[in-house]
C-alpha cells in the first residue's frame, strides 16, 4: 500500500513537470469552474485582511497591540491566564484629566470642569469596551470560524482535485491498464465534484455574510449614539460652568510683602511694597535709574550739618597733535585737495 501511495506521487510529479516544461495538455475545466476558483481566491485573501483591518480599527495603537500579543503569549507559556485589556484613547485621556482636576481642588471651576469631561470620556470608552464585544462575538468570531472550517475545507477539495487530476492524466498519457484509468478517472470526478459543491455553499452564502456586516453597522451605530448622548449631556454641563465662572464676583487679591510674613532682612526696619525698604529710599533708586531730576535734589540736599556735596569736576588730559602722516593724505590740513596736488 505504502508503495501504490509512492508511485502515485511519482506520477503526479512527473505529471506536473512534464505540463510545466515539456509543454504537455492537461485536462482543463470549464470557464464556470475557474471563475468559481477565483472568487475562492479573493475570498480567502478578503476574509484574512478584513479581520486584520477589523482589528486594527478597534484598537488602532499598534505599540499596544504588540504589547498584549507578547504578555498574551508569555501567559500560554508560563500557563497563567492574564487579562490585558486594549487601553482605549478615551480613557486615558478621561483619567488624565480626572486626575489634575482633582488636584486643582474642588474650589477651582477648571478643575470641576476637566473632572466632568474626564467622567465622560470615561463612559465613552466603556462604551467602546462594548463595542469591541459587540465586534468581536458577531463579526470577527463567525469570519474566523469561515476561515478556520468552511475556506480550510474549501482549499482541502481543491488540492485534491489537482493531485487526482495529476494522477488521471499520467495514466492516461502512458496508456496504463483500463481499471486503473477507470479508477483515477472516478477519483478525479468524486473531488471535482466535492471542490465546486465547496465553493458554491461559500460563494452562496451572502446572505448571513450580509448580516454580519448588518451587525457590525448597527454596533458602530449604537456606539455613536451612546457617545453622541453623552457629549451633549457634556456640552451642556461646561456651558453652565462657563456661565457660572463668568458671572463669579471677582476677588481682589492683594500681594503679601515679606513683612506681612514675618520674614525679617537687612533693612527690616523699614517697609514698603515688597521686602520692607523705604518708600522714598525705593522712589529715590527708580527716579536715579530713569535719570529724573529728583535724583539730583537729593544729591546735592545738605548733609552732616549743612555742607553740601558736590560733585569734582572731571579732569581733562591734553590731547598731543602728531605730525601728519605723508602716506595718509587725508592727514594733512589741506585733505584732498592737496592729495590731488601731489599726484596729479
Amino acid at each position: 500500500m505504502a508503495f501504490a501511495g509512492l508511485k502515485k506521487q511519482i506520477n503526479k510529479a512527473n505529471q506536473y513537470m512534464t505540463e510545466k516544461m515539456g509543454g504537455a495538455e492537461g485536462t482543463k475545466l470549464d470557464l464556470d469552474f475557474m471563475d468559481m476558483e477565483r472568487k475562492t481566491d479573493v475570498t480567502v485573501e478578503l476574509v484574512e485582511e478584513l479581520q486584520t483591518k477589523t482589528k486594527e480599527f478597534l484598537q488602532p495603537n499598534p505599540t499596544a497591540r504588540a504589547k498584549m500579543a507578547a504578555v498574551k503569549g508569555i501567559s500560554k507559556l508560563s500557563g497563567q491566564a492574564k487579562s490585558n485589556t486594549y487601553p482605549q484613547p478615551e480613557g486615558v485621556l478621561g483619567d488624565c484629566m480626572l486626575l489634575y482636576g482633582r488636584k486643582l481642588g474642588d474650589d477651582s471651576m477648571f478643575g470641576n470642569a476637566l473632572v466632568e469631561m474626564g467622567e465622560s470620556l470615561k463612559q465613552m470608552a466603556d462604551v467602546k469596551y462594548s463595542l469591541d464585544d459587540n465586534i468581536k462575538q458577531n463579526f470577527l468570531e463567525p469570519l474566523h470560524h469561515l476561515q478556520t472550517k468552511d475556506l480550510k475545507e474549501v482549499i482541502h477539495h481543491r488540492k485534491k482535485l489537482q493531485g487526482r487530476r495529476l494522477d488521471f492524466d499520467c495514466k492516461k498519457r502512458r496508456q496504463a491498464k483500463d481499471d486503473e484509468i477507470k479508477t483515477a478517472e472516478e477519483k478525479f470526478a468524486e473531488s471535482l465534484h466535492l471542490a465546486q459543491m465547496g465553493m458554491f455553499n461559500l460563494l452562496e452564502n451572502d446572505v448571513e455574510q450580509i448580516s454580519q456586516l448588518a451587525t457590525f453597522a448597527e454596533g458602530l451605530l449604537d456606539y455613536h449614539s451612546q457617545c453622541t448622548e453623552i457629549l451633549k449631556v457634556l456640552t451642556e454641563t461646561l456651558q453652565e460652568k462657563r456661565e457660572e465662572a463668568a458671572n463669579r464676583p471677582k476677588v481682589e487679591f492683594v500681594p503679601k510683602t515679606l513683612s506681612d510674613l514675618n520674614i525679617e532682612g537687612v533693612s527690616s526696619s523699614v517697609s514698603d511694597g515688597y521686602n520692607g525698604t523705604n518708600s522714598n529710599h525705593f522712589n529715590f533708586l527708580n527716579n536715579h535709574h530713569t535719570g529724573n531730576s529728583y535724583s539730583q535734589n537729593i544729591m546735592n540736599q545738605p548733609i552732616n550739618g549743612g555742607q553740601q556735596f558736590r560733585r569734582p569736576a572731571p579732569k581733562t588730559v591734553p590731547i598731543k597733535q602728531l605730525p601728519p602722516d605723508p602716506f595718509d593724505p587725508w592727514s594733512f590740513p589741506q585733505g584732498i585737495f592737496f592729495y590731488f596736488y601731489l599726484f596729479y
